[in-house]
């Protein structure tokens, strides 16, 4: 029986025409029957897909056989099923038929991008065949424990995510900026919020560990003098510990399965944004126009965020208050 799988990938290496490698990863996948997000960009390739076991252990064959993608390290994570629809025509290189599609994509994207992740800094993030120039010091997941268990408090983890997903699962006593895109970042850096961090080991964190790559080299080149990033971001640490480190909650995640548990019985860190009740659940804002994403229980998945919250509680009030006065008018002007 076929299993589904998601991959989480990426590959810094110079790429001469990403256009050319946009194409050529389409085709791919949609030979494979695989769904999900790819970008590409004159630095790499960053990507989120997902199908049959099968199909993905080619396309992964496949994408390394690409001279500057040999390197490249992907981690595996199951599925929530199939998609029961009728499979879509397939085109490209490989024509097994019927791939089935997975339920955890809703379609396939493949963009070329400047930066495979938007900090707004394409032109200063330099990458070689070795990857991330200057970028900070790799640790594994069992080195973390290691400097920490050396250095003590003095070690401060740093969250490279937007702050929504640190609501539900972060490490233990870590630095959340309040940042809600990737692009935040480098505006609070430069304004001093973390100059105090300077002179301290700061071990940089985010899901898979792509973002850290971008991230510890702007800090390094913003005066921060010792930058770790964990290998493999917090899936890896979260696949060799479980509960029992020092990462707390449940990982947001970008495809249909919202949140990842590394183990039964994860603590529950988040609290809904509008009733306070303990929650792991994330759900977007049902305002169209609004982007915000927040921490909900069962109940208020898909109630507007606390801003717009408010701001219809003020509106309801005052319509109130209006016809509260109206009404008081027209009793005082009646005989």
């Amino acid at each position: 029986m076929t299993e589904p799988k998601i991959l989480l990938y990426y590959a810094f290496a110079p790429v001469a025409d990403p256009e050319s490698v946009r194409l050529w990863q389409r085709e791919l996948c949609e030979s494979l029957g695989l769904r999900g997000r790819i970008i590409v960009s004159r630095h790499g390739i960053n990507g989120t897909v997902g199908g049959e076991l099968d199909a993905c252990k080619r396309y992964l064959r496949r994408t390394r056989e690409y001279g500057s993608f040999a390197e490249l390290e992907a981690k595996w994570s199951d599925g929530t099923g199939f998609d029961p629809e009728t499979p879509e025509p397939l085109r490209g290189v490989d024509r097994r038929a019927p791939w089935r599609r997975i339920a955890d994509f809703p379609k396939l994207s493949v963009k070329v991008r400047d930066e495979l992740v938007a900090f707004g800094i394409p032109d200063e993030t330099e990458v070689d065949e070795n990857g991330v120039v200057g970028g900070g010091e790799h640790l594994s997941p069992k080195a973390v424990n290691e400097l920490v268990a050396e250095r003590g408090e003095e070690v401060v983890f740093f969250d490279g995510r937007n702050a929504w997903e640190a609501e539900i699962g972060r490490f233990r006593g870590a630095v959340v900026p309040d940042v809600q895109t990737t692009h935040d970042f480098i505006a609070q850096i430069e304004e001093g919020a973390f100059d105090e961090l300077k002179d301290r080991p700061v071990v940089t964190y985010c899901t898979g560990g792509i973002r850290c790559e971008i991230l510890s080299a702007a800090m390094r080149r913003r005066g921060f003098e010792e930058v770790y990033q964990i290998d493999g971001g917090i899936v890896r640490y979260g696949e060799a510990f479980g509960n029992d480190g020092l990462w707390e909650g449940s990982l947001a995640v970008f495809d249909g399965r919202e949140t990842v548990d590394f183990a039964p019985g994860a603590a529950v860190i988040g609290a809904c944004a509008v009733c306070g009740t303990p929650s792991n659940r994330l759900s977007n804002c049902a305002e169209a126009s609004c982007r915000s994403r927040f921490a909900a229980c069962a109940e208020h998945v898909g109630a507007p965020c606390r801003e717009h919250h408010d701001s219809a509680d003020a509106k309801r009030s005052g319509s109130a208050g209006r016809e509260h006065s109206g009404s008081d008018a027209e009793r005082t002007a009646r005989p």
